[in-house]
């Protein structure tokens, strides 16, 4: 990319961001206490964050579908969300198979 585009790039979308949450603001309060409103802006996030962990571990930059290390220590990660662990070692266990796999070859 050349560095010439870079800074506009940067400013516009700093300047839509702004415009993003200008735009929240300005929603009226009883639109933001409808039930399905609350409901959706509950589970969203949660959504959007699930959807980009799986694009991340199964895209191999190429946009071709790929299972490597990183969909085992995902694997790991749902086994230990689905016995209750705690996050934390949700996330070693996740780590901790990643590096696994890989320091065998996958």
């Amino acid at each position: 990319m050349d560095p010439a585009a870079v800074w506009p790039a940067v400013v516009l979308t700093a300047v839509g961001c702004y415009l993003v949450k200008l735009l929240g603001l300005s929603v009226p309060a009883g639109v933001l206490e409808r039930p399905l409103v609350r409901k959706l802006a509950a589970l969203l996030p949660v959504a959007l964050l699930a959807a980009l962990t799986a694009i991340q571990t199964v895209d191999d930059g190429t946009g071709a579908p790929v299972l490597d290390a990183r969909a085992a220590g995902l694997a790991a990660a749902a086994v230990a969300v689905l016995l209750r662990a705690p996050f934390l070692l949700v996330v070693v266990a996740a780590v901790a198979v990643t590096a696994g796999v890989r320091a065998l070859g996958g």
